[in-house]
């Protein structure tokens, strides 16, 4: 399977709205370190998923209270992506407070909106949900074993997508409370809640807490930059471990000799399958 889909007979251009979750600090620590921002990494997969013109647009709310540059409407755009973020929703602070009153703004217009970990959280709370500090800890890396329900197979998000897959992650926080009318989709035995969707206003919400953007590339970026991190936490039972799966991250063509002992499934590493939530959202900004 390709993992651009196949062009059909609906709109030819797409007017994008990317919504970067992140703060400034955090953002200019990627560039530090010769990486993309999350931002940039949303931007580059969705142009590269679509067979049409994409029109993009970027806002920052975490980082300033005039984040909407002179000249853009918000009614302007076919769909909004929410990036993750470093922030925890319940610090309640500025810069989160900016993204729930946005996201609230959002859901009164006709929008269809796609939201990644922390997108996911921001999209809830605005909904009236509630997200809380996993009791179970941080889940970084791979998010394993994540299954569909019933209505996730059935789901346009999930069209090719299989029943049980792997996916690349990095939070502390879940869904304590989904709000009224969700249906989740997805769940693994590290929350019952990886993925949900709803209606709320005008708006049609798809989110996941895992992070079908990422590549395995940025991700042994991402795991250099946290390496602590992911030792303290104990993601990895030794500095070995961790950088068996660094390095492989790191260039998956040439390191395969070291996919059968880290137990990489296909869904992780296959373009084909760790897109399709993001194309099958593109391919519904069409309908």
């Amino acid at each position: 399977m390709n993992y651009k889909y196949q062009r059909n007979n609906l709109v030819d251009s797409i007017n994008i709205l990317i919504v970067d979750g992140n703060d400034k600090d955090s953002s200019e620590e990627y560039i530090k370190l010769g990486m993309n921002t999350l931002f940039e990494e949303y931007r580059n997969i969705l142009t590269n998923l679509s067979p049409i013109n994409l029109n993009i647009k970027i806002i920052h709310p975490a980082w300033n209270k005039n984040f909407f540059e002179k000249g853009i409407s918000i009614d302007d755009f076919h769909g909004i992506v929410w990036t993750g973020s470093v922030l925890n929703i319940y610090d309640n602070s500025p810069s989160i407070v900016r993204q729930i009153e946005l996201a609230k703004i959002l859901f009164k217009k006709k929008n269809k909106i796609f939201g990644s970990c922390w997108g996911l959280q921001v999209l809830t709370t605005a909904a009236g949900g509630l997200i809380r500090k996993n009791p179970k800890g941080l889940e970084a890396v791979v998010s394993k074993n994540i299954f569909l329900t019933e209505k996730g197979i059935i789901h346009h998000m999930y069209i090719n997508k299989p029943k049980q897959f792997d996916s690349f992650c990095w939070h502390y926080d879940e869904v304590e409370k989904i709000p009224e009318n969700s249906i989740v989709l997805a769940h693994n035995n590290y929350s019952n809640v990886q993925a949900l969707t709803f209606t709320i206003g005008h708006s049609e919400v798809w989110a996941v807490q895992y992070h079908p953007e990422f590549n395995p590339y940025w991700v042994s970026g991402l795991m250099a930059m946290r390496k602590k991190i992911l030792l303290d936490n104990a993601i990895y039972k030794n500095e070995t471990d961790y950088e068996s799966m660094r390095e492989y991250l790191s260039d998956i063509k040439n390191n395969n000799n070291l996919k059968k002992d880290l137990k990489i499934k296909d869904s992780l590493i296959d373009d084909s399958m760790r897109y399709i939530e993001l194309y099958n959202w593109l391919e519904n900004l069409r309908q």
